[in-house]
């Protein structure tokens, strides 16, 4: 299977940094997005616009990077849409409940087309920088034909299984580790500040000896510095990523006692206006707790 053409859908700051990546690679790339500023923004970086869906699935393989499981379904999964197609693979970057995978896998295959799960590790400037960890799960022939791809896109790409759906568990796990770090450094960095330590010395402290890594140093300096703007990763998908990790912990009979408190602070920060910030903006909610100023 050769892919000589990629259409993508999705333009938000994840997807322009994903295109851009390919088109760098040299790889012919025809763009479609909800609203047309980001389709623009990338038409003058090089790549085409598509007229409606039907052209992004004319092309060779389709790649998607939407925000959840409402906006696949409603925009991609459309039997009619799917019946019209050329595309030989498609390829869902974002993510979405195992549930949806399982769905999106069988209409595709009912239709001749390959589909694959690739959620990627990284924030909107590593997806520019092409570095994101890519997590790949599908039919193995899909996933060698798609590598160039991947290539473009990512520093590394994890192969994680045969079934698509094991990728999104692998990616929602992910995100759950991270939800938890950020509640337990939101939590620590006030009872530092009510204690009398800066907020920024026992971040430093913390990520030059037992938590070095991106989760600690950069979630940390923002969350001791306040700053929560612009939003790498919107709170709002954070409270979803989160309760996708309860629903398949349900499924599963696996017990996950700490998504509980993630997914109450992450909804508090949300009743109070959070939701579009990023998702390190639940340090509010442990700062209102813990009686500390604004």
């Amino acid at each position: 299977m050769e892919i000589s053409s990629i259409g993508f859908v999705g333009l938000g700051g994840m997807g322009q940094g994903m295109v851009g990546s390919l088109l760098r690679a040299g790889h012919r790339v025809v763009v479609w997005n909800r609203s047309p500023g980001p389709v623009a923004t990338m038409v003058a970086q090089g790549a085409e616009p598509a007229a409606d869906l039907a052209e992004v699935f004319r092309q060779s393989a389709v790649v998607s990077m939407l925000a959840d499981d409402a906006a696949v379904e409603a925009l991609l999964l459309d039997p009619a849409l799917l019946a019209a197609a050329e595309a030989s693979v498609h390829l869902n970057m974002a993510t979405v409940s195992p549930e949806l995978a399982v769905k999106a896998a069988e209409l595709h295959a009912g239709h001749g087309i390959g589909y694959l799960a690739a959620p990627v590790l990284g924030r909107a400037e590593v997806a520019a920088a092409g570095q994101l960890n890519i997590l790949a799960a599908g039919a193995p022939e899909h996933i060698d034909a798609c590598a160039p791809l991947f290539e473009a896109m990512g520093r590394r790409t994890w192969r994680i299984g045969a079934r698509p759906e094991q990728a999104n568990i692998a990616k929602i796990s992910a995100n759950y580790v991270i939800a938890c770090a950020i509640e337990s450094l939101a939590e620590a960095c006030c009872l530092a500040e009510a204690g009398g330590v800066r907020p920024a010395d026992l971040v430093e402290l913390l990520t030059g000896t037992v938590f070095p890594g991106p989760v600690y140093q950069g979630y940390g300096s923002m969350i001791a510095e306040r700053r929560h703007e612009p939003a790498g990763f919107r709170l709002a998908l954070g409270l979803k990523d989160v309760n996708l990790a309860r629903s398949v912990g349900s499924a599963h009979q696996v017990p996950l006692p700490l998504g509980d408190v993630v997914r109450d602070a992450l909804l508090e920060a949300v009743a109070h206006g959070e939701g579009d910030r990023d998702w390190s903006a639940v340090a509010t909610v442990a700062r209102r707790r813990a009686g500390l100023p604004d």
